[in-house]
């Protein structure tokens, strides 16, 4: 038995895999190998299956093929990136997420699937998003995280699929390049940190948005694999936090370690997107049902994040 990772070349998929092959056969998906778009080569011991998630066919052999009975289903097209193509976002987003579930509920499968604070919108309270409120998404990446998480409900209690997810903030990773979505700012502002390269940023200095650096969030989902389902209550998908900060604060925490970085101020469409989204949002629920703590303030990410950048600013005071 195996656990399938679909999106395995993305942001979380790239981590994701590495931790649960520590335990479990793991069968990486994507469109394209992993070396062409990870900064780190495949773990030893992973099976890697060309993979389309609108593929219906495709998805029921590599299923059957390797005895699958776990599916993280990450394959998505972000905010941005789904902007450029709305079509495309939804048959990848939408439809891609109903195969796997109507595999689910044929075969029996566990299924792991991420939403996004990109369901939130200006109807949304901007201050701390409450579990349970209005969500009034702005762009298709958010429409079609609205559709998936109900979608996850539906098949959950019309079908006895049990399906559970991750509302995420903002993620910042190493290992991987941003793939297309409105927080990337915060990767690019500590790579660019790392390679003593000056930034140009795409939102100005008082946007605020929650985030979490990968380690929690990878952490965050095999946990709420792992718990208990007399214990979840949330069949669309949970809260989750972890450090919330402006843009300027994260730039005076860069600058603490690296005091002659460079940045520039130039927002643009996407600063529109950010601004419709809550500054943070609550999680008691899932601290509640599942325990849910994340280990990273924005103090200790910066510092693991240029540790891994920049080694050599390692050693750098504060850092």
């Amino acid at each position: 038995m195996s656990i399938l990772v679909t999106g395995a070349n993305g942001q979380i998929g790239s981590e994701l895999v590495g931790t649960l092959s520590e335990t479990d056969r793991v069968i990486a998906s994507d469109l394209a190998s992993p070396s062409s778009a990870s900064r780190t080569t495949a773990p030893d011991g992973i099976v890697f299956e060309k993979l389309d998630v609108t593929d219906r066919d495709g998805l029921h052999a590599v299923t059957e093929k390797y005895g699958i009975h776990t599916i993280y289903h990450l394959a998505s097209l972000l905010s941005v990136t789904g902007e450029k193509n709305p079509d495309r976002a939804w048959d990848v987003n939408v439809n891609g997420l109903k195969h796997v579930l109507d595999l689910a509920r044929a075969r029996g499968l566990k299924v792991f699937w991420p939403s996004s604070i990109a369901v939130f919108g200006r109807a949304t309270p901007a201050g701390r998003a409450p579990q349970t409120t209005i969500l009034d998404p702005s762009t298709i990446y958010g429409v079609t995280k609205v559709s998936g998480e109900f979608l996850c409900r539906y098949y959950c209690e019309h079908f006895g699929v049990d399906v559970r997810s991750l509302r995420y903030p903002g993620l910042i990773s190493y290992r991987t390049p941003p793939g297309g979505g409105t927080t990337d700012y915060a990767v690019k502002i500590l790579t660019a940190a790392a390679e003593g390269t000056p930034y140009e940023c795409f939102v100005g200095p008082e946007t605020q948005l929650p985030m979490m650096y990968m380690p929690d969030a990878i952490r965050a989902a095999i946990e709420l694999m792992h718990a208990n389902p007399g214990f979840i209550s949330v069949r669309t998908s949970y809260n989750v936090s972890a450090v919330s900060f402006t843009v300027g604060q994260l730039i005076d925490a860069v600058r603490a370690r690296v005091p002659d970085f460079d940045i520039a101020y130039r927002p643009d469409r996407r600063q529109r997107i950010a601004d419709s989204w809550p500054r943070d949002v609550d999680d008691r629920r899932a601290r509640e049902d599942w325990g849910w703590r994340p280990k990273f303030d924005l103090n200790a990410m910066v510092d693991d994040m240029l540790a891994h950048l920049a080694p050599e600013r390692s050693s750098v005071p504060n850092a």
